[in-house]
C-alpha cells in the first residue's frame, strides 16, 4: 500500500514539479488481478484501483488490513463507493452478487466482511475505482446507476465550464456515514472543471480524470488561491486534493471526473467560493 502523509500548503508552495506528483497525484491504478491501493492521511481516504482479469480478487489482495488499518477486515470501520470504469463486471459483497456496468456505482456499508470483484469478460475487463472513508455506523449497500442519480448542470458554455454534475453516493440519494462521491460530465466544447472553484476547508477530496480522448490531457489546479499550482493529468489518473487547496482543472478536450469526498460534513454546497480574478 502507498502511504501519503499530510502536507502543509506552506511547504507545497517550495515543491519542485516531481515532488508535488509524489504528493498528490496517483497513477498506474489498474493492474491486472491486482488491488493498487493509496492510503491518504488526509481523512483517511483510501483509493483502490482494481482490475479482475482471470481471477476473482479480493479487496484486500496484497494489503495488510491489521498493519494498516488495525482491523480484522477492510470495511470493519469503513465504508466504500465503487465505480465501474471499463466492461461489465460483478462485485460480490458477503455473497450477494451486484452486475455493474459502465458508469454503474455500488455502494458498500460499513461492516461488510466478504468483497469479490470479477469481470464479464477478460478481453474487456471491469475497472473498478474504489474511495472509501472511516465509518461509525453501517447504512445499507446499494446499487446504484446513473438513472438513481441526482443529476445537476451547471455551468455556461460561453465560459467553457458547461457539466453535469451526477451525485450518486449523496444525502439527496442515499444515507451513508461520511462518505460523498459523485460523477461529473463536461459537455463538447467545454474543458473547465469546478471553475469557478472553490475551498472547503471541512473536506477533503480525491478526483480521477477518465474520458480523456487519446494524446490528450487534463492540467489539475491544486493548492492555496493566492499559490496555485499545476499537475498535468493523464486517462485513468487520480489527485488528492487536501481541504486548504482549491481543486479544478483544465483539458485540451471534454473529460469525465469522479469525485470523492471525506470530512466534517457530506453539505455538499459547504464551500468557500472564489471568482477566477481572485486566483493567483
Amino acid at each position: 500500500m502507498d502511504i501519503r502523509y499530510s502536507a502543509s500548503p506552506n511547504d507545497v508552495k517550495r515543491y519542485t514539479t516531481e515532488e508535488l506528483r509524489r504528493e498528490f497525484l496517483i497513477t498506474d491504478l489498474y493492474v491486472p488481478d491486482t488491488v493498487k491501493a493509496t492510503y491518504s492521511h488526509v481523512d483517511r481516504m483510501v483509493v483502490l484501483g482494481i482490475m479482475p482479469v482471470h481471477e476473482k480478487v479480493s479487496i484486500d489482495k496484497g494489503i495488510d488490513v491489521w498493519a494498516n488499518f488495525g482491523t480484522d477486515y477492510f470495511l470493519e470501520r469503513r465504508e466504500a463507493g465503487v465505480f465501474n470504469l471499463g466492461g461489465k463486471g460483478w462485485i460480490e459483497a458477503d455473497g450477494v452478487r451486484y452486475e455493474l456496468g459502465y458508469e454503474d456505482c455500488l455502494y458498500l456499508s460499513k461492516g461488510v466482511k466478504e468483497v469479490y470483484f470479477g469481470s464479464e469478460d477478460p478481453a474487456a475487463p471491469a475497472k473498478f475505482y474504489l474511495a472509501s472513508t472511516p465509518a461509525h455506523k453501517a447504512c445499507k449497500t446499494t446499487l446504484l446507476t446513473m438513472e438513481n442519480a441526482n443529476h445537476r448542470p451547471c455551468g455556461d458554455k460561453r465560459f467553457a465550464n458547461e457539466r453535469v454534475i451526477n451525485q450518486f453516493i449523496h444525502p439527496d440519494v442515499l444515507p451513508t456515514c461520511q462518505l460523498s462521491m459523485g460523477l461529473t460530465q463536461l459537455e463538447p466544447g467545454s474543458v473547465w472543471n469546478t471553475m469557478p472553484c472553490h475551498t472547503h476547508e471541512r473536506r477533503m477530496e480525491v478526483y480521477t480524470y477518465f474520458e480523456i480522448p487519446e494524446d490528450q490531457t487534463v492540467i489539475h489546479l491544486m493548492g492555496q488561491p493566492k499559490e496555485i499550482r499545476p499537475i498535468v493529468m493523464q486517462n485513468f489518473d487520480a489527485v488528492i486534493s487536501p481541504s486548504w487547496s482549491i481543486h479544478s482543472g483544465c483539458g485540451t478536450a471534454n473529460y469525465t471526473f469522479i469525485w470523492a469526498m471525506g470530512g466534517e460534513n457530506q453539505a455538499f454546497d459547504d464551500m468557500d467560493n472564489l471568482k477566477p480574478n481572485e486566483l493567483r
